[in-house]
């Protein structure tokens, strides 16, 4: 009785790793993981609590779980199917499944070992089946262990091309931006002179590497927990470039010259898809997930975010390309823009130990010119 229960476990552990091994590589879709997902945030959780006495090397620090969140998962995936197949041969050691050579010890440690070796090749173990079952058995375990080898290196070249891809990107937005992560840097050089035609074809890559960034986060959850030194790697930096640039182009722009720009889809695009990205994102690994509405910015975060709109003003100028004439205007709809997305940001850049300064390069660049009301900031935007 007791040996039929302990098979019984073991044929549940296989298939519930089978499952979390399905729902991982083959489903792939966020938030259906059953392992997975748990062992990504208990890793992740870990990490930023015992990294806070670091200083300043936590960043250094958390870069390595991702790929340490990876090896654990192959290795509960690999674990997880070793002590199934355990539990199901333990009961027939010495009967059924017994030794190529001399006396076949029945303790869990050398069910242990049959079960894992038998994942392997046919033939490669110590063990021998006796029985038609055994031998389904241990031709059932080598299928499972090939599959699950092919499957396991497939998902992990796909998870790096992925993140290769989303370096991609924030790389592209960094350099585009001048290195400074400020996107009325980067709408300057799109915009040479007022000259955007040139310029929309970058927007258009980056329209579409965005959504492509959106989807893999969307099939790879475990890109999340890939964080890196460099704040321009982060999500939160990609995100925020791309929607203030967009915020930009719809607030900042002359209607009737650059009208056509603000009506693109390539721009539509980017926006969708930058906000659907960080909204999945907070859906996902935050507690509390996305806020259900837009956050009311109070009158200090209002005249922050018009002060850093009279600074976008006076760069995009400063390149030759026509601005609203109407700033006042022009100021509230960069406002109601960014009330659409500034929260999302705030709340996912902490998640992943970053600080805003980092992220929001632009702004912090304008707040140590002093507060919002001082002359200095006053000055420097106004000039």
């Amino acid at each position: 009785m007791m040996g039929r229960l302990e098979q019984g476990l073991g044929i549940l552990l296989i298939l519930i790793i089978l499952l979390d091994i399905f729902l991982t590589v083959l489903y792939a879709r966020i938030g259906t993981s059953i392992i997975g997902s748990r062992v990504a945030r208990l890793v992740w959780a870990s990490a930023v609590s015992a990294s806070k006495v670091l200083g300043s090397r936590r960043g250094a620090a958390l870069s390595f779980c991702g790929p340490v969140i990876l090896v654990l998962l192959v290795g509960v995936w690999a674990l997880g199917l070793t002590l199934g197949a355990a539990l199901i041969m333990h009961p027939e050691l010495g009967t059924s499944i017994r030794a190529s050579n001399g006396e076949t010890p029945t303790d869990f440690v050398t069910a242990m070992y049959a079960g894992g070796t038998s994942m392997a090749i046919v033939g490669a173990s110590d063990f021998t089946p006796h029985t038609s079952p055994t031998r389904l058995l241990f031709l059932f375990n080598s299928l499972i262990g090939m599959s699950v080898m092919s499957l396991t290196l497939t998902y992990l070249m796909q998870v790096y091309t992925a993140l290769q891809r989303r370096n991609v990107l924030a790389m592209n937005l960094h350099f585009l931006s001048g290195c400074t992560g400020d996107a009325a840097e980067l709408l300057a050089r799109l915009g040479p002179r007022g000259q955007f035609s040139g310029g929309y074809t970058n927007l258009s890559e980056l329209a579409v590497e965005m959504t492509q960034a959106k989807e893999a986060h969307h099939f790879y959850p475990v890109l999340f927990y890939f964080r890196f030194s460099d704040p321009y790697h982060s999500v939160s930096r990609s995100t925020l470039v791309a929607l203030d640039t967009v915020s930009l182009i719809r607030s900042a722009l002359d209607d009737q010259k650059d009208g056509w720009l603000k009506e693109a889809g390539a721009v539509a695009q980017l926006w969708e898809a930058s906000m659907m990205l960080v909204i999945t994102l907070e859906n996902t690994f935050l507690p509390h997930g996305a806020p259900d509405r837009e956050a009311q910015p109070d009158p200090q975060t209002r005249d922050r975010w018009r002060a850093r709109y009279r600074a976008a003003l006076l760069r995009l100028q400063q390149a030759g390309i026509e601005v609203t004439a109407d700033g006042q205007a022009g100021a509230e709809a960069y406002i109601s823009c960014r009330m659409q997305w500034d929260h999302h940001i705030t709340n996912l850049a902490p998640s992943m130990a970053y600080d805003m300064e980092e992220i929001d390069a632009a702004m912090s660049r304008l707040e140590s010119m002093g507060s919002p009301n001082g002359p200095e900031f006053r000055l420097h935007v106004a000039e």
